[in-house]
């Protein structure tokens, strides 16, 4: 018996939804890439880049998935033989510190533990015996969806200043940009990136990079730049060189479309939503969590992001439940992956999502826990409801 028929919910941690009002901005013919409109949608997207990054800085985009903005971020301010600090705290970091070894890079992992953030006194710590000033950048995810975390920037800003370092500032925003908040110039970050498929609801296919005054300076010296990712050709004066070659320019009507309903709705409504919606579904997960049979990932409640939550099963096979929400009811969740593949399932609520949309995932999830005999506190769905009406009354 099957009750998925009807409308699917993709609940996974990215790609996510993408809204219909931005699948129909895509629906166009090809235009001219060198005059007219399609340079006014390059400029409007440039600013308001800024503007959800929260920066005067200058920001790239890129026809690339998030990886790519990582090797832009890298190949346009450092040099081979540089050393890069990463702060682990999940999947991503060291897949970014991974790209970084390929690039010739020197990468030291800075341990972290994929159930709690990064330690600030520990950056401090570690960059203070670094007299020498090895250590030209720090890179860190603010939430990584591998994990679940999410990092306090500002601290690990001030945990670099305490330590009284010089070092890049990088951060990786691509789970968590309009999602949860993030002021890059306010926080002391020099150099931000992204991507378009998650919180900025925009298909797969275009990365940002945003660069501040000290990124700007370091590119100068660097030595790792390649045609493609160079800042400096792409700020030609020639549209098609923003691009480096043809635009992307179905993907970036989408991209408009989507910055449209952000700015629309406003960020910080926009973090409020995922804030809310990510309560509701702490709250459910706690209950079901009271029958032993599945935890949280991340063991402080304030360490826990607000786009994507990750839980452990060591009571069950997480597999029968996706399979469940999947086939009979239409709902798709996502696995844990890295270190802890197999181990437990992630629930994405980050970018087009609504409360019909989470609560209809949780009890699609609460009616597999019942349907599988999964032992689980009861009144989780309630849980959720109670905890919306709650912050809405």
């Amino acid at each position: 018996m099957t009750l998925a028929k009807g409308r699917e919910f993709l609940m996974i941690p990215g790609p996510t939804n993408v809204p219909d009002e931005v699948l129909r901005a895509m629906h166009r013919p090809a235009i001219d890439i060198y005059d007219g409109a399609l340079l006014v949608v390059t400029d409007t997207c440039m600013a308001d880049l800024k503007t959800v990054f929260g920066t005067a800085g200058m920001p790239f985009i890129y026809a690339a998935n998030g990886h790519g903005a990582w090797e832009a971020a890298l190949s346009n301010t450092l040099s081979r033989g540089d050393k890069v600090l990463v702060l682990d705290s999940g999947r991503f970091a060291r897949g970014w510190g991974e790209m970084a070894t390929k690039l010739g890079l020197e990468v030291e992992v800075l341990a972290g533990d994929w159930r709690r953030a990064v330690d600030p006194q520990a950056v401090t710590a570690r960059l203070a015996t670094d007299t020498g000033g090895e250590i030209k950048a720090v890179l860190v995810v603010q939430v990584d969806t591998a994990s679940g975390v999410i990092n306090d920037i500002p601290a690990l800003r001030r945990a670099i200043d305490a330590a009284g370092h010089g070092a890049l500032f990088m951060v990786d925003t691509i789970a968590s940009l309009g999602c949860v908040p993030y002021e890059m110039d306010a926080w002391g970050v020099d150099l931000t990136v992204t991507g378009a498929q998650k919180g900025l609801m925009t298909p797969p296919g275009l990365a940002f990079v945003a660069a501040g005054a000290k990124a700007m300076a370091a590119h100068e010296s660097a030595d790792l730049v390649t045609f493609y990712w160079d800042w400096t050709f792409r700020q030609g004066s020639e549209h098609y060189q923003k691009y480096c070659g043809t635009p992307p320019e179905h993907l970036l009507y989408a991209f408009r479309q989507a910055l449209d309903i952000l700015l629309g709705e406003g960020l910080e409504a926009a973090h409020l939503r995922h804030a809310l919606l990510a309560g509701a579904v702490r709250a459910c997960l706690t209950a079901w969590a009271e029958g032993g049979a599945m935890e949280f990932n991340i063991l402080d409640p304030r360490e826990r992001s607000d786009s994507v939550t990750v839980m452990r099963t060591p009571g069950f096979d997480p597999k029968a439940l996706k399979t469940f929400c999947q086939e009979t009811c239409g709902v798709t969740i996502g696995g844990t992956i890295g270190e802890i593949a197999g181990q437990g399932f992630r629930i994405g609520h980050m970018g087009h999502v609504n409360a019909p949309m989470v609560l209809g995932t949780l009890g699609a999830m609460e009616l597999g826990l019942a349907a599988l005999k999964i032992p689980h506190g009861r009144g989780g769905l309630q849980a959720a409801i109670d905890h919306l009406a709650a912050a809405l009354g």
